[in-house]
């Protein structure tokens, strides 16, 4: 086996080709990278990556290198030497967290030796024995080196005290204030939010130093939550004129005569949308048929491709930005409004140009073929969730009779699809989110979960059909494409979920299959654990990303699949929708017929570059509803509310506050009086003179006790118990240092 090195010239063995990564490696201005990026930097050419990948691979399985979260790639360290990401504790110490599992674990690192590392931070550390406990050493690190900065940016209130400036940045990764010099250069106001660029992190002794690069407006004031989260997520939220000016020469160029031959004109056919009441671009609709026993169902999903050309700045600018980001009442879209909020959505009674995918099912809904097709289409009705369950709740008044009639037969076929999926080991979660409530002047009045009625699930599954479709279409054509992946769990993390639900009363084998997490998320249905539960069973799973490579989804049971329905919003969709086009035009077919392969260059970036460009925008999003309900809830301090227990710590317990969907947490100097035993091994804490046990799943009633916005933090005082009551017993000598020191930690507050 030899490969061609682009930029080298000759070929080269597999053995010469591990020893230049090994050399490379070893260099002393080395920092940990990802695949990709070692292979730029050591000139592996496109042609030879495959070849470069599989000695890096070979290389980790015989120890000589680590490869480390993230695809990064590292020498193996040294015996003492820990590479990680660091976790800063308001109190001064941190944690290492490993890139790769070892003896240490996460290792303690005292204040003293935190460096100038923040939380984020990938490091270097140094274990030291600290002596001896339980028959084991104990180690403590030591911060040795910062190899690359997590955050250099932050958000925060700007304050005045003692004469200096400082912003106390939002969130729980820099927990110190910044000193900044002349505030007033940005025209900043005490009491503004503001973003600050680091200049010097802090250390031992030192606080940070930075400058004000912007001034938001003062905290408090309508939109200024959400910029802040906008600026503390890095989300780019304005268009370049070059951008603009395209969009408005497309909206100016469409002519629906000139684009109507090659397409078939659907615009007769009931075809609805269904969507949430505040949605603002709608790029999938569905119809259904029927005849001779057969389903006919048809997913039209806005041809984006047909108003975006690959290269253009309108397409650069998506590709940057990955997908559109959905905030509470802001959306930051993906391509300008004028083509995601106008042209391109597919608005009631308008004409709009689709890609349209047909698939018949039989009375069991199992498909019998697809077809796909460019097409026009004209939605007859933009629907509601809400509406939709009103019609299949049978309350159809003022609706079309066509629609209501297809609606239903949607409903039967939906229902056919989802036992399907379900029987081959589809996973559903039961994770419900939260509708945050506003009066008329844009401010949260109330929140509580949102609708999850089968309308829902009904255009999910139609949408997972219409992806699994393509995929399996692209996969017939022996094209690489960027599929939506998601990779069967790590065993370690089956091990730790099987010890987690062991905890709550239920029994899952140490190496599960999808049938027994299926088995497990049937039994808590309903109960007060199921929130716990679910939660575990979603960290246990890896998470789904984009990549050209064929390793199936696991939450969905399917070998193929990937995003094609919401190219409005999401760049890999748009991708697929230029693969499906040149299908359509029989060029992907007159390509494989004469040995010709569309290449596959940049894929595998470009799906680490979506991927993290949608994890930032569910963070933002994540973020931003919890800071809406923090301030609502800052309004309720000394009310009590009811929750779940999610987690059991050595510090108290975590509760979900069942109505708001918020995690605050208990102390344990706030439970109830007595001497509370931490039962780790059971997820529980025990009262030594009532016997009760406080655990995980059980239902409680707390008071607010403490909201702190900026730092995202609800602490909450237990009033009442709906658990299960014990005798009390004598504690282990394990369990008695356990207790120690949790009532040490109580002491401190």
């Amino acid at each position: 086996m030899v490969f061609r090195d682009k930029k080298q010239g000759p070929d080269r063995s597999p053995d010469e080709l591990s020893r230049r990564i090994l050399t490379h490696l070893a260099r002393t201005d080395y920092r940990p990278a990802r695949l990709r990026a070692l292979a730029r930097q050591m000139g592996i050419g496109d042609e030879a990556y495959g070849r470069f990948r599989s000695a890096v691979k070979a290389l980790a399985r015989s120890g000589r290198v680590v490869i480390g979260s993230g695809s990064a790639v590292m020498p193996p360290q040294e015996a003492d030497r820990v590479v990680g990401t660091f976790r800063g504790n308001p109190r001064g110490f941190g944690f290492v967290v490993p890139e790769e599992p070892g003896a240490h674990g996460d290792l303690y690192v005292p204040e003293a030796y935190t460096a100038d590392a923040i939380t984020g931070d990938t490091v270097q550390a140094r274990a030291v024995k600290k002596g001896k406990r339980g028959g084991k050493f104990i180690y403590e690190g030591r911060i040795v080196q910062v190899l690359q900065r997590g955050h250099r940016r932050f958000v925060g209130q700007l304050e005045r005290r003692e004469g200096l400036w400082l912003v106390r940045p939002d969130g729980q990764i820099l927990h110190a204030p910044i000193v900044v010099g002349d505030a007033t250069a940005r025209e900043a106001r005490e009491g503004d939010q503001v973003v600050m660029e680091i200049l010097t992190y802090p250390s031992p002794g030192q606080p940070a130093r930075g400058v004000i690069v912007e001034t938001l407006g003062p905290r408090g004031d309508p939109g200024v939550d959400t910029l802040s989260i906008i600026r503390q997520h890095h989300i780019p939220d304005t268009f370049p004129e070059e951008c603009l000016e395209q969009a408005r020469g497309v909206a100016d160029a469409f002519d629906l005569r000139t684009a109507l031959p090659g397409r078939e004109d659907l615009r007769d056919l009931p075809v609805v949308t269904i969507d949430p009441p505040d949605a603002r671009d709608f790029d999938d609709a569905v119809s259904l048929t029927r005849e001779n026993g057969a389903w006919t169902l048809g997913v039209h999903i806005a041809d984006v491709a047909a108003f975006v050309a690959d290269g253009s700045p309108l397409d650069e600018q998506a590709r940057r930005r990955g997908n559109s980001v959905y905030l509470p009442r802001r959306v930051i879209p993906m391509l300008p409004e004028l083509l995601s909020n106008g042209l391109c959505s597919l608005q009631e009674g308008e004409p709009r140009l689709t890609k349209s995918v047909f698939i018949r099912y039989d009375d069991q809904g199992r498909v019998l073929g697809t077809r796909f097709a460019n097409s026009v289409i004209r939605s007859r009705q933009r629907l509601t969730y809400q509406q939709a369950t009103l019609i299949l709740e049978g309350k159809t008044g003022g609706f079309d009779g066509d629609v209501v009639a297809m609606l239903n037969d949607c409903d039967a076929l939906a229902r056919r699809i989802q036992r399907r999926r379900l029987a081959a080991g589809m996973l559903t979660l039961d994770l419900p989110e939260v509708e945050l409530v506003y009066d008329d002047h844009g401010k949260v009045t109330d929140a509580h979960p949102a609708d999850d009625s089968f309308s829902h699930t009904l255009i999910e599954m139609f949408m997972v059909e219409a992806n699994e479709a393509v995929a399996r279409l692209l996969d017939e054509a022996g094209v690489p494409f960027l599929r939506r992946v998601h990779p069967e769990p790590d065993p370690a993390a089956g091990a730790n979920l099987a010890s987690f639900l062991k905890m709550t009363g239920h029994q899952l084998p140490r190496a599960p299959r999808r049938q027994d997490l299926r088995r497990v998320l049937e039994q808590v249905k309903g109960r007060p654990e199921s929130y716990a539960v679910n939660l575990a069973v979603l960290r246990s799973l890896q998470r789904a990303e984009y990549s050209p490579h064929r390793l199936g989804h696991y939450a969905l049971a399917s070998d193929h699949y990937l995003h094609f329905t919401s190219p409005i919003r999401r760049y890999p969709d748009l991708t697929v929708h230029r693969l499906l086009d040149e299908h359509l035009k029989g060029r992907l077919t007159s390509a494989r017929r004469k040995g010709e392969r569309p290449k596959a260059e940049g894929l595998e970036q470009l799906g680490e570059h979506c991927s993290f460009t949608e994890r930032r925008a569910e963070d933002a999003e994540k973020e931003l509803i919890t800071v809406k309900v923090l301030e609502l809830l800052s309004r309720h301090v000394g009310e009590s509310f009811e929750g779940v227990i999610t987690g059991v710590t050595t510090f108290g317990l975590f509760v979900q506050l069942t109505r708001y969907l918020v995690d605050g947490l208990v102390r344990f100097e706030d439970l109830p009086d007595d001497w509370w035993e931490l039962d780790t091994r059971a997820g529980c804490v025990v009262g030594q003179r009532s016997g009760r046990r406080i655990g995980l799943g059980d239902g409680v009633c707390v008071r607010v006790a403490r909201v702190e916005v900026p730092a995202r933090r609800l602490d909450l005082v237990l009033e009442g118990h709906a658990g299960r009551v014990g005798p009390a017993r004598k504690p282990t000598r394990a369990a008695s240092r356990e207790q120690t020191r949790v009532r040490k930690r109580a002491r401190r507050g």
